[in-house]
């Protein structure tokens, strides 16, 4: 059943205010199935919502909005090389990510304490500390709205890229993420090339890690340059890292040769986006309700009543002047709603 006129603002962590025309939340992909062939979803647009950490509500939605909460996760197999294991959509990825440390299972553990659910993990191809979710993706299973249809895609047919993935260009716009099946390496190793999580380990004594202590260490550096959710409404990193071709990094670096970068596989350079905000003089400045966090310059807050139009507002604001003194456009991580 749809429920019309329902709130958004406690289903987005930036805490936006806005209305959804029809809302229903979904806890399995029957009770979805059997929306599409009453016709319930055939009038107008539809939205997809997950743990609201990646959007910007910027008002009243004439749309039905679907808010997935598809429980469920499980050991599906194992080989010589990997253990197999599925979590429905709806699953808290946090929480999903700690039960497979809990089990001994490594592999997820530099993407410890992103908020967000399992199902929009492929979506977003959320990464961190040198590790994306397509670097330990198998499959998912989706369902389509058209045609009630389910469909499963291995990591070929999801078209990952950085922050990127099929679910969110146009072709995807009408699939559903039902479940998702991950590959968990038997020959672990650790991935622990960036400066701040090898910093944090060391702080902790630790000169060979498991899965879990790195994970303890994500998480810590985490919660330092992150605000509080139950404090401070935020979407966490609210823009790209920019990726720049070689000719264009080297005149960057000789202009500002202390610029954080990280080498990419096909030879282009990672760029820390919250450097060249700070730079900008925004780190811990606020325009209105809305500002860039103390503690991370990459992070957009909402101090209290703000509107998805003052987030925005802030978003081209500080856009603008990366853009004026770099000559780099910033792309934002969330999808505006």
């Amino acid at each position: 059943m749809l429920i019309p006129n329902a709130s958004l603002e406690a289903l987005n962590t930036l805490r936006l205010p806005g209305k959804a025309r029809r809302f229903a939340e979904i806890g399995s992909a029957e009770q979805l199935r059997r929306l599409i062939e009453v016709g319930e979803l055939s009038e107008g647009p539809i939205v997809i919502l997950g743990g609201g950490s990646n959007v910007v509500i910027s008002g009243d939605l004439e749309a039905t909005v679907l808010l997935i909460r598809i429980p469920g996760r499980e050991f599906v197999g194992e080989d010589a090389e990997a253990y197999y294991v599925r979590a429905g959509a709806g699953e808290d990825w946090p929480a999903f990510v700690e039960w497979t440390l809990e089990q001994g299972w490594g592999g997820l553990e530099n993407l410890a304490f992103i908020p967000g659910t399992v199902g929009a993990a492929p979506v977003q191809n959320i990464g961190a500390y040198g590790l994306e979710a397509k670097d330990r993706f198998l499959s998912l299973e989706a369902l389509d709205l058209d045609s009630g249809r389910t469909l499963s895609l291995d990591r070929g047919a999801c078209r990952f890229g950085y922050r990127e993935s099929l679910f969110k260009g146009e072709e995807g716009r009408g699939l559903v993420v039902i479940s998702v099946t991950f590959r968990l390496p038997k020959a672990w190793k650790p991935e622990i090339g960036y400066a701040d999580l090898g910093r944090e380990l060391d702080a902790m004594g630790v000169a060979e890690p498991t899965p879990l202590q790195v994970a303890q260490a994500v998480t810590a550096v985490r919660r330092r340059k992150l605000p509080d959710p139950l404090e401070i409404a935020s979407a966490g990193s609210f823009f790209k890292n920019p990726v720049l071709e070689t000719r264009t990094f080297e005149a960057l670096r000789d202009r500002f040769p202390q610029v954080p970068s990280y080498p990419q596989a096909d030879g282009r350079f990672k760029v820390a986006a919250g450097w060249l905000i700070e730079q900008c003089g925004w780190k811990g400045r606020s325009l209105g309700p809305v500002g860039m966090y103390a503690q991370q310059a990459l992070v957009l807050v909402n101090h209290g009543g703000a509107t998805g139009a003052e987030v925005l507002r802030l978003a081209e604001t500080v856009r603008a002047d990366v853009l004026s003194r770099f000559g780099i456009e910033l792309e934002m991580e969330p999808v505006v709603l």
